[in-house]
């Protein structure tokens, strides 16, 4: 059973049905003490940085979901999700993140378009289960206006250019978080949803 955490934030059902039409069973869970019915969980979210820590922090799962990725245990962040998994960021300072990953989230330059909306091109820096079987050059769905800097280069796994080359994706052992946003991005997106799915849904294959 994978958990996708529901903190007032995103089109958390469309998350969820990406995963449902894989064959995986998936449920959106608001309280920690639900945790422990899943083999992992999602961060999904659209919004600021700082609303994200604040309704988490509100719902009491702030810490909960910290312990969970500091013992070990799954999970993948998408989008705003991604970007509470670090540090801080600009867009809301003296605002602590999860700090999972030390790294802080930056605004794109004032000379792009801002927010990133639409497809944008992947770039494997380096092998990870999260994205066996992904093609070169695949593209991804985006819609942001910040990205993160890990302080650890080696969290990248994908890359994209948006004036700046940015993570698109990052993790190691446990924890994952993607920018872009796979419900959204066709065989791709789901690929990477399967991928997840396939290493830590226990009652399921996906196939």
């Amino acid at each position: 059973m994978i958990g996708i955490i529901d903190y007032g934030l995103g089109n958390l059902r469309s998350v969820q049905k990406a995963f449902e039409l894989l064959g995986y069973s998936a449920d959106l869970v608001a309280d920690k003490n639900q945790f422990d019915r899943f083999n992992a969980l999602v961060l999904p979210g659209v919004g600021s940085f700082g609303q994200g820590v604040h309704n988490l922090q509100r719902r009491d799962l702030f810490e909960p979901i910290k312990k969970w990725a500091l013992e070990g245990k799954p999970l993948l962040g998408i989008c705003l999700g991604m970007q509470l998994l670090f540090t801080e960021s600009e867009e809301a300072p003296g605002v602590n993140g999860l700090d999972i990953y030390p790294g802080r989230v930056v605004r794109f330059s004032s000379k792009l378009k801002v927010p990133q909306v639409g497809w944008n091109r992947l770039e494997m820096k380096k092998d990870s289960p999260l994205f066996s079987g992904l093609e070169k050059g695949q593209f991804a769905y985006f819609v942001h206006s910040y990205y993160v800097v890990p302080e650890q280069d080696d969290l990248i796994v994908l890359e994209s250019n948006y004036g700046v080359d940015f993570p698109a994706a990052i993790g190691e052992r446990n924890c994952w978080g993607v920018q872009f946003h796979p419900e959204k991005s066709g065989k791709t997106g789901l690929k990477i949803l399967s991928n997840f799915g396939g290493m830590y849904d226990e009652g399921n294959s996906g196939d």
